[in-house]
């Protein structure tokens, strides 16, 4: 049971009205915000006082995070470089004024950095209709309707229309191009939410008619803040629980800076410790009135550790985080710093990655950033491929383990892979000359009588399997392309490689 006694409304004024188009707020008030009945019946009229012993046992029938969601930009925690006076959240809100009017706006942060918060807090401007869209069912049709209900408001009755639209990166280009005439011709505002790149998942012309605004992680103290007044303030716990500093500081380690994640944990913890007190006591009902509801119960992180078991990773394998964490994973290999690519590996395994794709960045990561320095490096990595083909997961993860280990400990160099770069771009250049006459193929009739293999010397026929001899096109006679490094094992490859280019070049 949960312990919080506060008296909650049902959902009255400003009500949300189902539409082919989702939700439309007319004239918001608070209803999103508001509190709810606790007999859930949201009748109207004198409401019976519950006794003081099942007061307690009140459940909300909203959770913590929606109940404690901000009513004013005030409220807001963090993203304050989004909320100075003037900006055009603020504009939009309607607590201030900008010469030309809000902008439509595309939110773009990690989950629980409040964008939908800002949507509903911008829904209470007043003089305006407030739709929201889900990218998840919405479609090209349901769009275009909302498209011509904001002109006819506009043009007939002078009400702007905000159209927050969530999760906008599952638009198709189609649906995303009907936005377009709405936008640039202001019949809707657009508050459009993504935790993924715009740049990738939102099309040009859209990006261009709209602000970006990119929302940040919530800092530790913002969210130990937010946890304290969950827990004292009546929309939240009512004080009815307190929160140890134990376990506040390891709801802030799982956290990762997403509010909503600290919100939900706190409401899971303080159902664990409620039930651990009414287990322990279990007091009559006269018995529990008399005594005011009984004792106040403590979160403990035992508590907290038992309602969250362990934090969820935050990696989606075909977004940003994807992209983020195995980039950080490669070049941690290749500034030598095991431990963080263990880690990196490690997030990647627990997301749920396809452990292949893991592999052949790391058969790539071997050729590329340690090469012949360490030979065996990119064998490691093979073998580890075959590995996890043979065996599967879990047990697949401990070659991987053991690959990373090898080529983040292995020196390092990308000769060959630079090398490489610089021939092709000389290619690319045209400096591509006819390959030399006696190094052309002979073994068709007539090829003799052409000059092709003429004069041409087979190494193995040499003292020293060598032979001195043009091998180049004429124009790339000298040039250099492979300079090995000194280090590993590329340090005795240079020594041998000053005295093959000085025979083959009859220096």
């Amino acid at each position: 049971m949960f312990p919080w006694r506060a008296a909650e409304r049902g959902v009255g004024r400003g009500q949300a009205r189902p539409s082919g188009t989702g939700a439309t707020l007319d004239g918001v008030t608070g209803s999103l915000f508001d509190d709810l009945d606790p007999t859930g019946s949201g009748a109207s009229g004198p409401r019976e006082e519950a006794p003081p012993g099942r007061a307690r046992r009140s459940r909300g029938r909203s959770p913590l995070a929606v109940r404690m969601r901000p009513r004013s930009l005030d409220e807001i925690v963090g993203q304050q470089h989004l909320l100075r006076p003037g900006s055009p959240l603020r504009v939009l809100a309607g607590e201030d004024r900008g010469p030309a009017g809000p902008s439509s706006i595309i939110l773009w942060g990690p989950p629980g950095t409040g964008k939908t918060t800002l949507a509903h807090v911008i829904a209470r401007g007043v003089s305006r209709k407030f739709v929201e869209l889900s990218a998840i069912t919405a479609g090209v049709k349901d769009v275009r309707k909302v498209m011509d209900e904001a002109l006819t408001d506009r043009d007939l009755h002078g009400r702007t229309t905000v159209l927050f639209l969530d999760e906008i990166h599952r638009f198709t280009k189609a649906q995303q191009d009907a936005l377009l005439p709405g936008v640039e011709n202001q019949w809707v505002v657009l508050v459009a939410a993504t935790t993924e790149n715009p740049s990738f998942s939102v099309i040009s012309p859209l990006l261009s008619r709209s602000l970006l605004l990119t929302l940040q992680p919530l800092q530790r103290a913002d969210i130990a803040g937010l946890l304290e007044r969950a827990v004292a303030d009546p929309r939240g716990l009512n004080g009815e629980v307190e929160l140890s500093a134990e376990a506040r500081e390891h709801l802030l380690d799982l956290c990762g800076g997403d509010a909503r994640k600290a919100l939900t944990s706190l409401e899971a913890a303080a159902g664990v410790a409620f039930s651990e007190l009414e287990q322990e006591t279990d007091p009559e009902p006269d018995q529990e009135q008399a005594d005011g509801g009984g004792a106040t119960p403590v979160i403990t992180r035992e508590h907290a550790e038992e309602a969250l078991d362990r934090a969820a990773v935050r990696y989606d394998k075909n977004g940003d985080q994807h992209y983020d964490v195995v980039s950080a994973f490669i070049k941690s290999i290749r500034g030598s710093d095991v431990d963080a690519a263990m880690h990196y590996l490690a997030r990647m395994l627990e997301a749920g990655e396809d452990p292949r794709f893991i592999a052949r960045r790391l058969i790539i990561s071997a050729s590329e950033d340690i090469g012949t320095a360490d030979p065996t490096a990119l064998q490691t990595a093979v073998a580890a491929a075959d590995a996890v083909q043979l065996i599967g997961m879990p047990e697949g993860r401990i070659p991987l383990a053991q690959a990373v280990a090898h080529l983040a400990t292995a020196p390092k160099s990308n000769a060959a892979y630079t090398a490489l770069n610089e021939a092709v771009a000389d290619v690319r250049a045209g400096r591509a000359g006819p390959v030399p006459l006696h190094l052309r193929d002979a073994h068709y009739p007539g090829a003799g009588q052409l000059g092709h293999g003429r004069d041409y010397v087979y190494s193995h026929d040499e003292p020293n399997g060598v032979a001195a001899q043009q091998y180049p096109p004429d124009e790339l006679v000298g040039t250099d392309y492979y300079r090995p490094v000194d280090r590993g094992r590329e340090r005795q490859i240079a020594q041998q490689l000053e005295v093959l280019r000085g025979i083959v070049r009859g220096r």
